[in-house]
């Protein structure tokens, strides 16, 4: 038996991941339910900011706090140009071949960053978030604390980006009815790109503090992608609250079952709990689909 005081520790270590998790699933959601295309090079570009962060860190001593508003702009540059290059010309396409373009832009990625950077881990050193809290006898790390406390405040400023401002509301407009929203003089085409620049800036908020305390290798991506696919699914497609949600709940579960059970085995929990509430409630907790 576990004391109280692990028991804790597992819940506040399985939340602070679980926020960055949500986090990346938001900005995975923000393009599913503008236009039901599931980005597969999602992770990947999650990748591109963790290494942006490294290397500004290593070759120009900016720390990855210091540079995650730059991160965050770059990554929503690539998420806008990413949807003109690519996306705008598969829009109407069967969906095997969305599925495929985006696949496809992953692997290019995965192995130009390869060929860039070789496979090797990385890691930013004595970044300026170090060390660890004590309170109550739970010790909280740093970087963690202030990547979880980053994923919390993204995603208030962009749940009321989307609810209480204008162009928000355009953007929920389009997801909802793309042709009716044409017809009261809102620009698919631009809220589109927008849709793909905030899900690829989400990523350079937890990219950029990840990068303080995970290790960085170029398929960094993958895990965090399924994660992310499992948390808009739990959650629900569609819905940002609903990813968010899906994205601590995976959390939690990760950090107790690895504890309870084995480390090696929490993956198999975490997708358990996903296949349980798809076969009770197909759309997801909170989904509209």
């Amino acid at each position: 038996m576990y004391s109280a005081e692990i028991l804790t520790q597992a819940v506040v270590s399985g939340l602070l991941m679980g926020f960055i998790y949500a986090l990346i699933a938001v900005g995975l959601c923000m393009i599913w339910g503008l236009m039901e295309i599931v980005n597969f090079a999602h992770g990947d570009m999650m990748m591109i900011s963790m290494f942006s962060a490294f290397w500004m860190w290593t070759l120009v001593d900016i720390d990855p706090l210091v540079s995650m508003p730059l991160i965050v702009v770059m990554l929503f540059c690539i998420g806008v140009l990413t949807y003109f290059i690519v996306i705008k010309r598969i829009l109407n396409a069967p969906m095997l071949a969305q599925i495929l373009a985006t696949f496809g832009l992953s692997i290019f990625i995965r192995y130009l960053a390869q060929f860039l950077w070789t496979p090797d881990t990385r890691l930013v050193q004595h970044p300026w978030l170090e060390g660890r809290i004590e309170i109550g006898g739970i010790f909280i790390g740093m970087p963690q604390l202030a990547a979880g406390a980053a994923s919390i405040i993204t995603f208030i400023f962009l749940y009321f980006f989307i609810n209480r401002t204008e162009v928000g509301v355009a953007l929920l407009a389009v997801s909802e009815d793309r042709e009716a929203a044409a017809l009261m003089g809102i620009n698919s085409d631009k809220m589109f790109a927008l849709g793909w620049g905030i899900g690829a800036a989400c990523l350079g908020v937890s990219g950029a503090m990840m990068a303080n305390f995970y290790p960085i290798t170029p398929e960094v991506g993958l895990l965090f992608a399924l994660i992310a696919y499992v948390s808009v699914a739990l959650g629900g497609f569609g819905s940002i609250v609903g990813a968010f949600i899906g994205g601590i709940i995976i959390g939690l579960v990760e950090a107790i079952s690895g504890l309870l059970i084995a480390p090696a085995f929490k993956y198999v929990f975490v997708f358990g709990v996903y296949l349980l509430v798809v076969f009770i409630r197909p759309q997801g907790l909170w989904g509209r689909y």
